[in-house]
């Protein structure tokens, strides 16, 4: 692929830490839950409540296991799953005070789906409401039951807080690193285009325009001489046949150094095609159909082109893990499909700003040729690029 369709991939902010202080949180509460009731049954055994608090305790847990799958931002469910968690536990700590420490994973909780001033309160409530049951339990007067929760309230939060504000400046240090790059790589490709732009203004003033303007003036010449002196008026004629050959030698060298590098040397379109990959985690794999027949340069160079397009999109945005590159000769027109595995989408997608054409540049490629360009993707089920392109009939 050429450097100019190269694209750095995007990647992710890491997920690590949030996942690993998640997984100690829910560990920790079910422990939690499971000594509280362990604890409940081995002192309070036979009591008329003990049936309202084992149904509450499973309650608690199976409200507990669903709060995952509901995702961690603040949406309506999540809040509602919140409130329920919250209002049976606060139920469950009015019938067994010892259940009260579960409140500790629940701040985390609170803190990774409430914004930051409503989580605080909420720590604050369950911190006091720990303190009530604690100093209910106790039989005598405890500082440490008094400043114990707070204590340990307030240290969670702070992590939490902390923790959330590194990852907060960790994206955005990637997110400007992301954007940094991408306005390099536009920079370095708008000054290869202009030193390129510059390169074949100097080869045509010096090879086609100079022959042109040489033709010009043998042809001028000849055409003053023409009834005075013949031959002299036919070897300028000849003069300016010759540089016009040497021209059109010098426009077709032009045209072979803009056309695809994977094309030189007479390399065929399917020898180019089946020699492209899309990454080392994708396989490639190649189908060629029907009787080859020889193609124009531009079909070659703009189907080859739609197909490194395409692979890039497969890597980039697709999580496939094969990807299928067929061409088809039909007679009258040439077919080129790129299949994949991915994840598909709902409807075609250019790129994000600054990484390329994309799919309106093989839209372009395509309608120059009087072609048609079509896309099939369904959510789940990948995606299908299909690229036909009319041939002329052989004489």
């Amino acid at each position: 692929m050429p450097p100019t369709e190269e694209h750095p991939v995007t990647p992710a902010p890491p997920r690590d830490d949030t996942r690993t202080l998640a997984t100690v949180a829910h560990t920790a509460f079910f422990l939690l839950l499971g000594a509280s009731v362990a604890r409940f049954l081995l002192r309070h055994p036979g009591e008329p409540r003990t049936p309202w608090v084992i149904a509450l305790s499973v309650t608690l847990a199976l409200l507990y296991v669903l709060g995952p799958a509901l995702g961690a931002a603040p949406t309506r469910r999540r809040l509602l799953w919140l409130g329920l968690v919250v209002t049976t536990w606060v139920v469950l700590v009015v019938l067994a005070p010892s259940f009260a420490w579960c409140a500790v994973p629940l701040f985390f909780t609170a803190l990774r789906t409430l914004p930051p001033r409503a989580a605080i309160v909420l720590v604050a409530l369950l911190t006091a409401f720990v303190v009530t049951a604690q100093l209910q339990l106790s039989k005598s007067f405890d500082p440490n039951l008094l400043l114990a929760p707070p204590a340990v309230a307030a240290l969670a939060t702070a992590v939490f807080v902390h923790m959330e504000r590194q990852a907060q400046a960790q994206r955005a240090l990637i997110d400007d690193l992301i954007r940094t790059r991408r306005e390099l790589a536009a920079t370095e490709r708008r000054e290869g285009t202009l030193a390129e732009r510059q390169r074949l203004s100097m080869e045509i003033h010096d090879t086609l325009a100079q022959n042109l303007s040489s033709q010009q003036m043998l042809l001028q010449a000849a055409d003053r001489t023409w009834d005075s002196d013949p031959a002299t008026a036919r070897g300028h004629v000849r003069t300016a046949t010759g540089i016009a050959a040497h021209g059109l030698a010098e426009a077709r060298r032009l045209v072979h150094d803009l056309a695809p590098s994977e094309l030189a040397d007479g390399a065929g379109l399917a020898e180019a095609l089946r020699a492209l990959d899309a990454g080392p985690d994708i396989e490639v794999r190649f189908h060629l159909e029907g009787a080859p027949a020889p193609l124009p340069d531009r079909v070659q160079s703009a189907l080859l082109r739609i197909a490194q397009g395409a692979l890039a999109n497969v890597r980039e945005h697709s999580d496939a893990r094969t990807a299928a590159l067929t061409l088809s000769f039909l007679g009258d027109q040439v077919v080129l499909d790129i299949a994949d595995d991915g994840h598909g989408f709902t409807e075609p997608r250019t790129d994000a700003a600054g990484r390329g054409h994309g799919l309106p540049a093989m839209r372009a490629r395509v309608r120059q040729l009087g072609g048609t360009l079509t896309i099939e993707s369904t959510p789940g089920e990948g995606t299908v690029l299909s690229a036909a392109i009319p041939l002329e009939p052989a004489p």
